[in-house]
């Protein structure tokens, strides 16, 4: 079967929307399964909308990657976007065509392409996800190396290609899943012009003329499917083979930290997608930590305890949704600092996205480091519920009960692996999480609920503080888990309700 460009696309019958040449305005480092489900969707779906007539250039930023392979497709993939929207399964095709081509800056030409590239006037946006350690400043970057070696040094060297002939600033959307991710990207390149001794001119248009933009990125992305024979049924609808067909899940948001001219200058308002520009984006990186990520750590050890392997099958059982509904909305949402409409609609969409029937998420996936996930993400709201209304949030405190149940259930040994233990469904699972904490555990393996309870809450090591100070804690989170021991966790859970 002929593999996806232009030409087989055409013979192929696809009637969805195309853009075959347009003006590339966007200079993108990462080249990946996350951009192109995520950046390359929304502005794919700009130039349908609203005529935005924009391409993306695509740069690898590492010498392996896949610019032989988006070339010979002439910029084109086949991506699905699936999962539950409004409890609707949904399953959308649509063939991207916003990539003009594909640039390997270790290859002398396609270096001179870039430079060629960002002295464009066509040129508006840098966009980049070269994973979180991308963003780092490598002293070793020289100027006339071609490329420098870091993301930073590279996006530096094109900058200062583009200052050099007297082109206007470039909007930069980092898209890195690190704090201040644009912050920390102009820190870098602040460096190297220091390091390399640039003149305060660039250094001017790089912090003024440039602008840096922080952005939070949210959408699950599995990728490529690797299931052979759901491949042969896909290119037998399709009419072709396309290598880089992408997966992500229908729910996507990208918060864009910028100044409020920004949201003019994009084409996302218009064209009404979910890519709202925002003054800050540490209260959506908030929302999302504290409900999407916190629901996650808040059921899903009581859950595996009850018997449960994948989430999708937890959302079909009364009890363990409304347990994680009741936390969400009576416990977790009250404490947040945005519109409640806002967050009530983002809670919603959860369920939807954990009821994915496209995707097989298993709970001893997500239980990897549990210790201080539920420090991260679900004790910020546990405290600051206790200090809003003065009493504990019933399944949050559940929630802790369960940590502690998961980590403490019949321990049979402690390996090189993890801790080894046993649910009452019969099988042993191995507990994951750093060693010291594993060697707490195995250490306590033996302690009663109140023991355990006491032990836990006391190691300030796990929380940053002895959690025993806080009224009535100690003795109901030991009550409960004395309760799951006996009962089993989805008892406790249906306590709460």
């Amino acid at each position: 079967m002929e593999t996806l460009n232009y030409a087989v696309l055409e013979k192929s019958g696809y009637d969805g929307y195309i853009l075959k040449d347009a003006p590339e305005k966007v200079m993108q480092f990462g080249e990946g399964n996350f951009l192109r489900a995520f950046v390359q969707y929304w502005f794919d779906v700009s130039n349908e909308r609203v005529g935005w007539n924009g391409k993306c250039v695509l740069v690898q930023p590492i010498k392996p990657g896949l610019a032989e392979l988006i070339n010979k497709q002439e910029g084109l993939y086949t991506l699905y976007l699936r999962g539950r929207e409004n409890g609707e399964k949904v399953d959308l095709r649509r063939v991207i065509s916003c990539v003009s081509r594909c640039l390997n800056p270790y290859e002398e030409a396609d270096y001179a392409s870039m430079m060629d590239l960002a002295r464009s006037d066509d040129l508006e946006y840098i966009v980049s996800n070269t994973t979180e350690a991308g963003i780092v400043y490598d002293p070793a970057c020289q100027i006339d190396d071609k490329p420098a070696s870091s993301f930073p040094g590279k996006l530096t060297q094109v900058l200062l290609e583009r200052y050099k002939a007297g082109k206007s600033g470039l909007v930069i959307l980092s898209c890195e899943l690190i704090d201040n991710n644009g912050k920390e990207l102009l820190k870098c390149v602040n460096k190297y012009i220091e390091q390399w001794g640039l003149d305060e001119g660039f250094k001017n248009y790089v912090n003024n003329d440039c602008t840096f933009c922080s952005t939070l990125v949210d959408r699950i992305v599995p990728g490529r499917i690797r299931d052979a024979e759901e491949v042969a049924r896909l290119e037998k609808i399709h009419g072709y083979a396309d290598p880089l067909l992408d997966v992500g899940e229908i729910f996507g948001v990208w918060n864009i930290e910028g100044p409020a001219w920004l949201e003019e200058k994009l084409p996302f308002k218009k064209a009404g997608v979910n890519c709202p520009v925002v003054p800050d984006v540490t209260p959506y990186k908030k929302r999302k930590v504290r409900i999407l990520n916190g629901a996650h750590t808040g059921f899903v050890l009581g859950a595996y305890l009850a018997g449960f392997d994948i989430v999708r099958d937890c959302m079909e059982n009364e009890t363990i949704l409304g347990f994680m509904n009741k936390m969400l909305y009576d416990e977790v949402i009250p404490t947040l600092p945005l519109d409640k409409d806002d967050l009530m609609s983002f809670a919603a969409a959860v369920q939807d996205r954990f009821n994915n029937p496209f995707v097989n998420h298993e709970l001893m996936s997500i239980s990897l480091n549990s210790t201080s996930k539920w420090r991260a993400r679900n004790f910020p709201s546990f405290e600051e519920y206790v200090e809003k209304y003065g009493k504990l949030p019933a399944c949050l405190t559940t929630s802790f009960a369960a940590y502690m149940a998961f980590y403490s259930n019949e321990i049979q040994e402690l390996t090189d692996a993890g801790l080894v233990c046993k649910r009452a469904k019969g099988n042993t699972y191995t507990v994951s999480d750093d060693r010291w904490v594993l060697e707490f555990y195995y250490d306590h393996k033996d302690d009663d609920a109140a023991a355990l309870t006491h032990a836990v809450m006391t190691n300030e090591k796990m929380w940053g503080q002895d959690l025993t100070k806080i009224e009535g804690f100690e003795a109901e989170a030991a009550r409960i888990l004395g309760e799951i021991r006996e009962k089993g966790s989805l008892a406790a859970y249906a306590a709460c309700l």
